[in-house]
């Protein structure tokens, strides 16, 4: 058998990043970001967003908040006003009720739900076609919701915006 010499290479001099010098440096910040990472999110450390869909609060968003480990989740708040817009994707949420009444229409049907419920959005063909509305209008009306993006993207979800939230001056 051969006997084999390891060398070690100099790093590259600074120039043009090849696909493979960009796979192992983001490798290495996505290990940076595990390591030293905020533990802790505080609402300070956010803001509220008028958009679309309405008025929500990121605690995790990969495209806004590119310092925070665990990438692969997307962790909203929904303050809901009078009601949301409609969207429709292929489901997948998990969304558990802060405070307020309200509903949520799914496909068309009505479900009803209160402080601590839990609401599921189902993954199925074709999407969820969904809005939100809130019971008590004045009173606030806020839930959290969780998405684990690898799910969200191995059903090759779409996201159609249908109806954009009242408060939205776009």
């Amino acid at each position: 058998m051969a006997d084999f010499e390891r060398t070690r290479e100099r790093e590259r001099e600074p120039g043009i990043e090849t696909r493979y010098d960009a796979f192992i440096r983001s490798r290495k910040e996505f290990d940076a970001r595990q390591l030293n990472g905020p533990i802790v999110i505080k609402p300070s450390d956010r803001e509220y967003q008028q958009t679309r869909q309405g008025r929500l609060f990121y605690f995790l968003n990969a495209q806004a908040y590119k310092d925070t480990p665990l990438q692969d989740w997307r962790v909203f708040v929904h303050d809901i006003k009078t009601h949301s817009g409609m969207h429709r994707h292929q489901g997948g949420f998990v969304i558990y009720v802060i405070e307020g009444k309200g509903y949520s229409l799914v496909d068309g049907e009505r479900v009803d739900w209160g402080p601590r419920d839990l609401l599921l959005l189902p993954i199925k063909p074709g999407g969820v076609e969904h809005q939100h509305f809130n019971l008590e209008v004045g009173k606030p009306c806020r839930w959290i919701a969780f998405c684990y993006l690898p799910v969200f993207d191995h059903v090759a979800s779409e996201f159609t915006q249908m109806q954009v939230s009242p408060q939205f001056q776009g």
